[in-house]
């Protein structure tokens, strides 16, 4: 086993290549006291990160074995995003451009309409923009919102979970500051810094007119 390795990355390993097993079974794999594998996977389990089942036993009582719940698949490495990288990079040296930007108008208009479908009518401007931000939090943005004024919010995403499609094509964030003025029906939708462009977060300032505000 990799000894550059964590004692944490050991076992979330030894866990993803053996499916499931003891404590007993970890520590011993792992040269570490039953306590210390313990230790991490109470950490793991309030993470969310590792499912606990009861193995019966002929004689005595059931043992627990642990394994990986599917979130846990965000802890090892994936390479998503430099294939979709090179996917966009050879379409725009195969047909230019115009492919790159048809290809994110798609992405803005069915987002946009799903979204969209998340907008009850008769809400205010601060229940759209709530609504807003939690849409974005479940897909991983790490999202806040706050209220300026009763016309005026801020939206910070503190996340982007295609930052590296981003960073290589800025029709991306585009397409997202784009998609958000049609969702909130608002042309004041303007994005004030952005991660892509070596921004710590991405920050959106939010307008809309006082005739809409007071609906």
């Amino acid at each position: 086993m990799d000894t550059r390795l964590t004692t944490k990355e050991k076992l979330l390993n030894l866990l993803k290549k053996e499916t499931e097993m003891t404590v007993s079974q970890m520590a011993q794999v792992l040269e570490i006291t039953e306590m210390a594998v313990r230790k991490h996977l109470n950490i793991l389990e309030r993470d969310s990160f590792i499912h606990i089942s009861e193995l019966k036993q002929p004689l005595g009582r059931p043992v627990q074995v642990f394994s990986l719940t599917s979130q846990a698949d965000v802890l090892f490495p994936k390479s998503y995003d430099n294939l979709t990288v090179d996917f966009l990079n050879d379409l725009q040296a195969l047909q230019g451009n115009d492919i790159i930007d048809h290809l994110f108008e798609k992405r803005r208009q069915r987002l946009a309409d799903h979204y969209s479908s998340h907008m009850k009518n008769n809400l205010s401007n601060e229940e759209m923009v709530e609504t807003l931000k939690d849409i974005q939090v479940e897909k991983g943005y790490m999202a806040d919102v706050i209220k300026i004024g009763d016309n005026q919010f801020e939206l910070i995403e503190h996340n982007c979970p295609i930052f590296e499609v981003a960073k290589n094509f800025n029709q991306a964030c585009n397409c997202e500051t784009n998609m958000f003025k049609e969702v909130l029906n608002t042309d004041g939708v303007r994005r004030t810094s952005c991660k892509a462009d070596g921004d710590n977060h991405c920050h959106f300032l939010i307008e809309f007119d006082e005739e809409r505000a007071s609906v």
